[in-house]
């Protein structure tokens, strides 16, 4: 089996979950930075899957020129798509659901988000004051910092919910 993992990531959090996934799959697994490459000849693969980092509610624009580009392609084969985000339950949903395009997701043979991180020592100082901002508003709305002291990198990956995503990709036919 031939699966191709296409991903686009600002402070590295796709790249991280892509490679994970890709460990757990079995069978030929490539990986594409869509930073780095643009294009891919989707008929070598016999599943593709899709991952991007989530910044300000929005997926990466190298994924959704991917998307755009390639869309008829990724309809005719087993697809999985996943989001890394610091945003959970219904909420992840809603942003899975808003990122991509919904005839791919109601295609898609796998979907899910794997959490996120945020490193601090990466941003500006106005991405660490909007994370900070938006931390509060999610700590009053939830109960719980997403954010931690605002300082220290935090990391909200699911590797339960890695495995689970490749053990649904490998049954795909």
């Amino acid at each position: 089996m031939s699966i191709l993992i296409v991903y686009a990531t600002k402070y590295g959090s796709a790249e991280k979950c892509a490679k994970q996934l890709a460990d757990k799959l079995d069978g030929q697994v490539e990986l594409l930075n869509l930073r780095e490459v643009k294009t891919a000849d989707l008929s070598r693969y016999e599943k593709v899957i899709i991952g991007s980092s989530v910044y300000m509610g929005n997926m990466r624009k190298e994924a959704k020129a991917f998307i755009a580009k390639y869309l008829k392609e990724l309809q005719d084969k087993p697809t999985g798509l996943f989001l890394c985000a610091m945003a959970n339950g219904a909420d992840a949903e809603k942003q899975l659901q808003a990122c991509f395009p919904r005839e791919l997701v109601e295609k898609a043979v796998a979907t899910d988000t794997f959490g996120g991180e945020l490193h601090f020592k990466r941003m500006n100082t106005a991405e660490r004051f909007i994370i900070r901002m938006v931390g509060r508003s999610q700590m009053k709305k939830q109960g719980s910092s997403l954010i931690g002291d605002g300082k220290t990198d935090v990391s909200t990956i699911s590797e339960d919910k890695v495995e689970q995503f490749a053990r649904s990709m490998q049954a795909a036919v």
